[in-house]
């Protein structure tokens, strides 16, 4: 399998339209498997360790089926990156086209953060807000800014462990989504998030694909939205189909985040505030136009090794999506 992998390996560099967490562009790796295309994609600081579970993601997509799906377009939210400037977030805004509900990055300068929110809401008045703040605040932080924001649909990460967060639940009736608190621990299913969160995020390749998302939702019996990771359009369908084999989803899933991309490997356009699930297929072209240098192509390939050595196959043998 491993040789397979590296065999049909291509891996592109995609520019992203604006700084997304100080993120400008991401590498992606893509190979192909008999069930179709899988995605490689981990952050390039992350160890070979950390990067198990994304490899483990790209393998289940490329030779593992997929669970039965209850519907086939999911609707999906908005992401606004932390900027400021009122034109460049009218655009943002335009390129989801037909979304009801707006995810924004806050967290690391209140004013300009209760700005963002204000530019938004004049600008789609009708719309759900919902605020990410990928754990940066204190509990008395999170409170001062639940205490002026107005009302949000619920705030997802606000603080990074779980005991600031069920904190934080006593202090505040804002729902709270939980996702470096699940995505980041060493055993997901040992975490205690009674009384901590309202919401479950789920991700499915830092999670580990999607049966191991399914698995981690069943396990703790909250209501679920499901996000991405900046993927690809490969590695977006992924997560659409978790988000399409769950029976009871009740909110807008952030798998829209191709439209903060700059260029792509293939299209899943926004339509009426939802994307269709389906297989994706990347472009051929797209992966010439858009391969990086026969230097990256190598370090990727070191990558996937060094992973499938730290953990990978082991849980590959024992999954069976080696035979």
């Amino acid at each position: 399998m491993l040789d397979s992998i590296l065999g049909s390996l291509k891996v592109v560099t995609l520019a992203t339209k604006t700084d997304f967490r100080s993120v400008t562009s991401r590498e992606i790796a893509l190979f192909e498997g008999p069930k179709g295309w899988g995605e490689f994609s981990p952050f390039l600081e992350y160890s070979y360790e950390e990067s198990i579970p994304w490899l483990l993601s790209g393998v289940e997509a490329a030779f593992a089926s997929t669970p039965q799906p209850h519907r086939n377009v999911i609707e999906v939210n908005a992401t606004m990156p932390a900027i400021d400037n009122p034109t460049e977030i009218a655009e943002i805004l335009d390129a989801f086209a037909g979304t009801s509900v707006v995810k924004i990055k806050v967290g690391e300068d209140l004013t300009a953060d209760l700005a963002r929110i204000a530019c938004v809401r004049e600008l789609r008045p009708e719309a759900k807000i919902r605020l990410d703040v990928n754990g940066l605040w204190s509990v008395d932080e999170a409170e001062l800014f639940l205490n002026q924001v107005g009302e949000i649909e619920y705030i997802e990460q606000p603080c990074s462990t779980v005991e600031e967060l069920r904190e934080l639940k006593l202090r505040t009736g804002v729902r709270i989504a939980g996702d470096e608190v699940i995505r980041k621990a060493k055993n997901p299913f040992s975490v205690e998030l009674d009384g901590a969160i309202d919401v479950l995020m789920l991700k499915v390749a830092p999670l580990g694909g999607v049966s191991r998302a399914l698995e981690i939702a069943n396990h703790h019996q909250l209501p679920v939205a499901v996000s991405s990771a900046l993927e690809s359009a490969v590695g977006i369908s992924h997560g659409l189909k978790l988000a399409a084999s769950i029976s009871n989803l009740k909110y807008a899933c952030g798998l829209g985040t191709g439209a903060l991309l700059a260029v792509d490997v293939a299209n899943l356009p926004i339509v009426n505030g939802a994307i269709e699930v389906k297989d994706v297929i990347p472009d051929p072209i797209a992966l010439t136009k858009f391969a990086v240098s026969s230097e990256r192509l190598n370090w990727w390939r070191n990558r996937i090794r060094k992973a499938w050595d730290a953990g990978a196959y082991e849980i590959i043998q024992e999954k069976g999506w080696d035979l």
